[in-house]
């Protein structure tokens, strides 16, 4: 198989993640989820994302659609198209799968994975992360994680911006 095509088959429908949850749950693997918009990949991602695959066995990205950008970050962004996203996330190698979600929050995509741990940034209090309800509830854990200093997208638009 080609590169690519193991970079591709990472990415799955709803629909399809749930088969294959099913499948790592059957050979007892420890499910990580985590979410987020991903639009410029930058040092802290890197390292945000390596703590969440250390938590587990299997890690999921939930990536928000370009429309869900939008309508969370405005009308500028997202910089980068939803599948040159996925794909640059599907890359790297600690990530096993990238779902593609378009509500304003994953509730519904954690509903239906049912993932053993949560992870979101150290900026939220666990207790306020979207389907902190759902992983409690079933014994999961909820975990967060400190960014590392200095990086984010916020930074690398503002050096973009201040450039010009």
């Amino acid at each position: 198989m080609k590169e690519i095509e193991k970079i591709n088959n990472k990415i799955f429908s709803i629909e399809d993640i749930k088969q294959e949850v099913s499948k790592w749950r059957d050979e007892n693997k420890k499910i990580v989820f985590t979410n987020g918009c991903f639009d410029i990949i930058h040092r802290g991602h890197i390292d945000y994302l390596s703590k969440a695959k250390d938590l587990g066995d299997k890690l999921i990205i939930g990536l928000n659609t370009d429309l869900s950008v939008r309508n969370i970050k405005g009308n500028t962004r997202p910089i980068q198209d939803e599948q040159s996203r996925a794909i640059i996330l599907a890359a790297m190698q600690f990530v096993d799968a990238i779902v593609l979600f378009s509500d304003s929050t994953p509730y519904s995509l954690i509903k239906g994975i049912q993932p053993d741990i949560l992870v979101k940034g150290a900026d939220y209090k666990k207790e306020d992360i979207v389907g902190y309800d759902i992983v409690s509830a079933r014994g999961g854990n909820v975990i967060t994680i400190e960014f590392l200093d200095g990086y984010s997208t916020s930074n690398i638009e503002r050096k973009i911006k201040n450039a010009n």
